[in-house]
């Protein structure tokens, strides 16, 4: 017989999660707003530190003045400005490294990692770490968007706020997504788009304890940004000229919907390239320096070539000028706008993939504005009598290719006319949005934010609406307290070893190569009875239906398995096991004891 015992780190994790108390609404309430305040104030600091580091790189000038909507002047380096993102990449390197690895890249994943599979855990220096790398990534010319750096940061910033204090694990992983979307509407000026991002990204349960936090966070840090910056958004989109062009005639909703698939693609293709760059610089055989620096070099070059080519950098840094000059028909040239797609599409690749640290979505809004405004140039070529208006398919094509790239559609949607300012461009938008993450479904199962957690072996439930029970880890809710015994063994001879005044809640039999043959409950053979039970061995006790799942598993894909497989027992084993055996069983759980986990969950949601 040989028994299993929980591990120190499973034992401490159900401690926090079953006795740490859970702050009542209007206290709960209070500290969102607290946190708005914070984040609004840290994403006016991060925009203030992004210019003070590209004047400095790019102008060799200590300054707080930035227009980020608009074209970078020439730099005062000349042809050595490709220098310029390798000299910032060294810094970069040197935070991540040091402080917080899990900084370089977009943010996102690491972000989603702790709410799905760390219970609401992150490092509160990753804030300062983030705040610094992505400042030196974005000021310097890597091609990374500022949002988010931001999201990291709010998400950081609510997950320390909630380890201070202590409070429940569903309120620390709420306080995260209102983090997050407080810092993208800060960022953005939107804050409906920013509670979007919360819900549809972040949250694992919406309901009222968790959305009426999230809703005060996000409006709080949009105020505190409005106040520094006013209330015009991160750039100035001109409202549709629907005089010009009828957004609602059936050749536009035609025509967009069209442009909606081929986002799609383009969508598909930044998620493709970006995990490709991403690979291909993990097997370069040289250190994180060597390997950035290299990276870096290539967008320097890049942005050089732009610069002498068209005489502006276009895809350096967070790039919003260049999608303003789209957006007010000041590039309308077909070559030029697939050119700047394409250079996007590597520029930006190439930083996330060798080392930098920043966001997805400006890039998303890059190339969803060119691929939009290329396709509605074509379309006026070839169809003149129409009278198009491409700017009215930039941004479409914005809205369609952030919804495909990262699988938010109401996010998209939102943000988008909170730009905008305008309504009658929202319903060939919404076709479009729809039809791109469609597309981008079908080409690939994971978006951008979750592919890379896929490849680590963390998936994230795509139902945005799941319960935070389901968020919790199977080890948690496993009965530890198992005897392995042969599968031959009677179930008389059984309760005779082990006891039968035992603290054996199952027996696992295995056959003599220690594969697992049946589970059996011990209040089923108590039920059965001590002289009924004689002739019957373990293995025909039981109708052996039960399925593996790791430590480490969330709640939900396992009960995805129990239901797809009609099992009645999960067999946990080690995260790094493949199999169960006799050997590395450490507990069951039973589908009926979770049931009632289930219930009490919910009775005490119900009081809380």
């Amino acid at each position: 017989m040989s028994m299993s015992e929980s591990s120190p780190s499973s034992a401490s994790s159900e401690t926090e999660s079953s006795d740490a108390p859970a702050l009542n609404l209007v206290l709960f309430s209070i500290l969102a707003v607290g946190l708005g305040i914070v984040t609004g104030i840290g994403a006016i600091l991060f925009r203030y530190l992004i210019a003070l580091v590209h004047n400095l790189f790019f102008y060799g000038q200590l300054s707080l003045h930035y227009e980020s909507e608009k074209l970078f002047d020439p730099s005062v380096w000349g042809n050595w400005v490709f220098l310029v993102p390798v000299v910032g990449g060294m810094g970069v390197v040197w935070l991540t490294r040091t402080f917080a690895p899990e900084t370089r890249g977009h943010g996102v994943p690491e972000v989603m990692d702790a709410v799905y599979h760390r219970e609401g855990r992150i490092r509160p220096v990753v804030a300062a770490a983030k705040s610094l790398a992505s400042a030196l990534s974005i000021g310097s010319g890597a091609s990374v968007g500022r949002e988010g750096p931001i999201i990291q940061i709010g998400a950081s910033l609510g997950s320390s706020l909630g380890g201070i204090l202590r409070i429940a694990t569903w309120q620390r992983i709420t306080l995260i997504a209102a983090g997050a979307g407080a810092g993208i509407a800060a960022t953005f000026n939107t804050p409906l788009g920013g509670v979007m991002f919360a819900l549809e990204l972040m949250l694992p349960e919406v309901s009222s304890r968790t959305f009426l936090p999230v809703v005060l966070s996000t409006a709080t840090a949009t105020y505190v940004g409005r106040l520094a910056f006013g209330m015009v958004p991160a750039f100035l989109v001109p409202a549709p000229d629907v005089l010009e062009v009828n957004l609602l005639d059936s050749y536009a909703v035609l025509a967009m919907s069209a442009l909606g698939i081929l986002c799609g693609v383009g969508a598909w293709a930044f998620i493709r390239v970006l995990s490709i760059m991403e690979g291909v610089f993990e097997r370069v055989p040289f250190n994180d320096y060597i390997r950035h620096a290299l990276g870096m070099l290539f967008v320097g070059l890049l942005i050089l070539a732009l610069q002498k080519s068209f005489g502006h950098y276009f895809v350096a840094g967070a790039s919003y000028g260049t999608i303003t000059e789209i957006l007010h028909h000041n590039i309308t040239a077909l070559n030029l706008l697939v050119i700047l797609f394409l250079a996007k599409l590597a520029a930006t690749t190439i930083s996330l993939g060798s080392g930098s640290s920043g966001g997805i979505f400006s890039p998303s809004l890059f190339l969803g504005a060119t691929l939009g405004g290329a396709f509605g140039v074509a379309l006026m070529h070839l169809w003149p009598a129409a009278e198009i208006n491409p700017m009215n398919y930039a941004i479409v094509g914005m809205a369609s290719l952030v919804g495909g790239a990262t699988g938010a559609a109401m996010t998209a949607i939102v943000m988008v006319f909170e730009m905008t300012r305008d309504y009658v461009i929202i319903v060939p938008l919404v076709i479009a949005v729809a039809l791109s993450i469609g597309v981008r479904r079908w080409l690939s199962v994971e978006n951008i934010y979750t592919v890379k957690l896929a490849w680590r072996g963390k998936h994230i439930p795509k139902e945005r609406h799941l319960n935070m029970f389901l968020v919790r880890h199977t080890e948690e809710f496993m009965a530890d307290r198992i005897a392995v015994l042969p599968a031959a063994m009677t179930l008389d001879s059984a309760l005779a070893q082990i006891g039968y005044n035992t603290d054996v809640d199952y027996i696992v039999a295995v056959d003599d190569a220690e594969n697992v043959q049946a589970v059996v409950p011990i209040s089923e053979i108590l039920r059965a009875g001590h002289g009924v039970a004689q002739d019957f061995r373990l293995d025909e006790a039981n109708d052996h239906r039960f399925v593996t799942a790791h430590a480490n598993e969330t709640l939900n894909d396992v009960v995805k398995r129990l239901t797809v497989s009609e099992a009645l027992y999960a067999l946990v084993i080690p995260d790094d096991a493949d199999t169960a055996s006799g050997r590395n069983v450490l507990g069951v759980l039973d589908k009926d004891h979770l049931a009632d986990s289930v219930m009490e969950h919910f009775r005490t949601v119900s009081t809380s």
